[in-house]
């Protein structure tokens, strides 16, 4: 499933960069990011389960998941789409919430790029940080491992929606 895995430091210090090719066309791998029913199955990384409340993928349009852990853990992600361009690009940020209104403790906007690749699809999560620290707290969060293992989620039901057509 995946054969190119790029997982490093942006073009900026302040950036960190997830890459995958996936073996599912971009239509399929769109439906399953866009769609709330499959976003719930690939958000977070199993155990944990995901629950959205809100979700308008459109620029201004709000975006709120719960996820919660094995061990009752919950967290409230909110955000804001900025950029939704069908089949290529999805942006959004927890800097801004619906209508853009501002957040009190913006953490990083997220950009995701879909391109053709041979066999399937290029997906690349970039997430902007504001500053060091922040970045520096993402990573030691998990990131690599973390949405690197919901990329992977991600085309287990891309895939799925590929059989089921």
């Amino acid at each position: 499933m995946t054969t190119r895995a790029e997982s490093n430091r942006g073009n900026t210090d302040l950036d960190l960069v997830l890459t995958r090719d996936i073996d599912v066309p971009r239509e399929l791998v769109w439906e399953a990011w866009t769609n709330p029913r499959h976003l719930e199955k690939w958000w977070t990384p199993a155990p944990w389960t995901t629950e959205v409340l809100e979700f308008e993928p459109r620029p201004g349009g709000s975006f709120r998941t719960m996820m919660r852990g094995p061990e009752g853990e919950e967290h409230d992600n909110r955000g804001a789409f900025l950029e939704v361009v069908e089949n290529e690009r999805i942006v959004f940020t927890d800097a801004v919430g619906p209508g853009y209104r501002p957040a009190r403790q913006p953490f990083m906007t997220a950009v995701i790029t879909l391109e053709d690749h041979a066999g399937g699809t290029r997906y690349t999560a970039r997430v902007l940080h504001k500053d060091e620290a922040d970045r520096d707290k993402h990573e030691k969060m998990g990131f690599f491992e973390g949405w690197g293992t919901c990329i992977e989620q991600l085309a287990a039901v891309a895939r799925e929606l590929g059989r089921s057509r």
